[in-house]
């Protein structure tokens, strides 16, 4: 279905676990030669494991460790990249961090800390990415992951909303400067999705039932459906999508609290 992403180059940072590892996997199977973006000082298994998954799956795969919220890990990134594969087709911001506090004992640093990472390593990600494009005079791809929080407020979560609402302006600010060029940049709003950082949070009975409770749906997700949006954006079957932001969320932005209504 998506052969014409066979040998593109996708970056994706925040690849080690989660939406991310999935994302990975899923290009490797689509033939992509995926680098894959990693935080901490040493690679774990799970990384290992998706690297195996790509190349058995006909892909090639790069490991790249980079704290996306530095400017010079991300030139690096891309640098590592081109001087790899030669190209950059597809950029994917991905790595995210969230942590609840409420808002008046947030200190600075934990605000500053989620927007580092949530927006500004988003940012230079696509600056960068974007010049990698015009240089090769190329129409190139930006995904970023952004959250359903960047229309739903989130108590305790004043940074994160904050970094979901910026980022959903800025691609598409940044999409309308770039689209004449043929440089397509949208957002992927998950809602709530199953990965080995959830799991546990939603094997709980009463958290399960709360949630379901703003699903009009009635089902979680899991990082699949995620995947599944981020390979047709990249794909050409996208190609007249321009700043634009998917929703995959069960119908969570949807209003779910009037269907108790009588209307």
């Amino acid at each position: 279905m998506f052969k014409d992403l066979e040998n593109k180059v996708v970056i994706i940072t925040g690849a080690g676990s989660g939406i991310g590892k999935s994302f990975a996997e899923n290009f490797g199977k689509a033939k992509s030669k995926v680098v894959l973006n990693y935080r901490s000082d040493k690679h774990d298994d799970s990384l290992q494991e998706s690297v195996d998954i790509i190349k058995q799956a006909g892909g090639d795969a790069l490991l790249v460790q980079g704290d996306v919220s530095k400017e010079e890990d991300v030139i690096n990134l891309i640098k590592q990249t081109v001087n790899h594969f030669g190209t950059l087709d597809i950029m994917i911001n991905n790595a995210g961090f969230e942590k609840p506090t409420p808002t008046h004992e947030m200190t600075l640093e934990e605000w500053q800390k989620v927007i580092d990472i949530n927006l500004t390593g988003a940012f230079i990600g696509s600056r960068e990415a974007i010049k990698q494009f015009r240089d090769e005079d190329k129409q190139g791809v930006i995904i970023n992951t952004s959250s359903v929080h960047d229309t739903i407020p989130w108590p305790n979560y004043v940074h994160y909303a904050s970094s979901k609402g910026g980022l959903k302006l800025m691609m598409e600010t940044m999409s309308m400067e770039y689209a004449q060029f043929g440089i397509r940049i949208n957002n992927i709003s998950p809602g709530a999705i199953v990965t080995e950082h959830t799991k546990e949070k939603f094997s709980d009975p009463k958290t399960r039932a709360e949630t379901l409770e703003m699903i009009p749906a009635k089902e979680i997700g899991d990082a699949q459906d995620i995947a599944n949006v981020a390979l047709f954006l990249a794909s050409d079957l996208a190609h007249y999508v321009h700043g634009t932001t998917i929703y995959v969320d069960g119908g969570m932005t949807n209003y779910p609290a009037f269907m108790g209504g009588k209307g």
